[in-house]
């Protein structure tokens, strides 16, 4: 993997010999009208993207909006400059930290096998080596009437039916980002996230995912990785990732850390119905190893510790995270070989609850994960007593299986 950062733009180029993989992280330079700072974000993402050595098609991005009115101006320019190309899109409204109208994270892919269907705007596939990966985004209720409950019920089963448009069960999805306006506000007598984790909780009820590529048996424990998040306004948005293949040498297994509380298996006080996702989600593939880290926090156990501080919370985020992808976890978990630092994130995301906070935290994520792509946006987290949250994805080679 190589990464490459320039002021606006940051990228990792992940190269699989037949297929090329880029994950791009994008700011304007300008601070102009929002027409410009589009214009000057696309410029910089189509020029990093024609000079990789497969031609590259853009498949699924996460677009982070400073102000929520500006989507449909936003969509509809996005509309002009992709055409009928245009990757699945998820507006999450999240200001960025550096003070933009807006911040795009993309993933593109290339390669002479790779293959590309679009059954509709919401969902789009890639198949190459006889694997097929399947983006879902954009997802919002249909409903207006009724609670988060009854929002994210429907905005589960839409899911569903844009997966089944593309022939892929829910089952498959390994990966999964909801985001929720007002998170810690109240709902009734509980706050909107337990609403949230009792609608996923209702919605996985029948679900066995892993789909016959589990590395071990954990069945029972086997959930896509996730994160829960805030938004500055009081929709509910989701996206995911499903994983798809014939294949016999490519395995899944959930990650959890050995310092941590699985959250599937969470004290009621935290929420009624527990959050159903697991730590990370790993993927092996032909000695390569995939990890997507769920949303992270300053959790010990199932508790939070260093409340109020920023910086004691920002280190030991990222001490979980480095606990959670550590050889001796890895292979603790049946995966051999891999030897993933902080400094194999393809992508990181860096949520900061308080802007005042945004100094120390990225002075601490510099220092610990040094010259990865990192996007930093302004976000309340799922807990009214944390303060920074984290996610990303790891890349590395040299794994085995037991």
């Amino acid at each position: 993997m190589k990464i490459i950062k320039t002021r606006s733009v940051q990228y990792a180029i992940i190269d699989l010999k037949t297929v090329t993989r880029i994950s791009l992280i994008a700011e304007p330079e300008s601070r102009g009208s929002l027409a410009e700072q589009i214009k000057d974000v696309f410029q910089r993402i189509q020029s990093v993207l024609q000079q990789q050595r497969h031609p590259q098609t853009p498949t699924f991005q996460t677009v982070f909006l400073k102000n929520p009115g500006d989507q449909a101006d936003c969509n509809r320019l996005l509309a002009d400059h992709y055409g009928t190309e245009m990757p699945v899109t998820t507006y999450v409204f999240q200001p960025p930290c550096s003070g933009a109208a807006l911040a795009v994270e993309l993933w593109s892919i290339g390669g002479d096998s790779v293959r590309i269907r679009r059954p509709t705007p919401q969902v789009l596939s890639v198949s190459y080596d006889d694997l097929t990966w399947t983006y879902c985004g954009g997802i919002t209720p249909r409903r207006t009437a009724g609670g988060v409950y009854e929002q994210s019920l429907d905005a589960f089963e839409q899911m569903r039916e844009q997966l089944a448009k593309a022939g892929v069960g829910f089952d498959h999805v390994v990966r999964t980002w909801l985001y929720l306006g007002d998170i810690t506000g109240p709902e009734g007598d509980l706050e909107r996230y337990m609403e949230l984790n009792r609608a996923r909780a209702d919605f996985y009820q029948n679900i066995a995912f892993g789909n016959g590529h589990l590395l071990n048996d954990v069945r029972l424990s086997m959930y896509p990785a996730s994160t829960g998040i805030g938004m500055s306004n009081k929709g509910i948005v989701m996206s995911c990732t499903a994983m798809d293949t014939t294949r016999k040498d490519v395995f899944l297994t959930p990650l959890e850390n050995p310092q941590q509380t699985p959250v599937y298996q969470y004290e009621t006080c935290y929420s009624p119905k527990s959050p159903k996702f697991v730590r990370a989600m790993a993927l092996i593939i032909n000695g390569y190893t995939t990890l997507w880290i769920s949303g992270t926090a300053s959790i010990v156990n199932s508790q939070s510790v260093h409340i109020g501080d920023p910086g004691k919370q920002t280190e030991q985020t990222i001490a979980n995270i480095e606990r959670l992808i550590s050889a001796e976890n890895l292979a603790r978990h049946g995966i051999k070989g891999a030897r993933p630092g902080l400094s194999d994130f393809a992508r990181l995301r860096v949520y900061i609850k308080r802007p005042q906070d945004y100094p120390i935290c990225r002075q601490i994520c510099e220092k610990r994960f040094g010259n990865i792509p990192i996007l930093y946006t302004l976000s309340d987290v799922c807990r009214s007593d944390l303060l920074v949250e984290m996610e990303g994805v790891v890349f590395v080679k040299r794994a085995s299986v037991d």
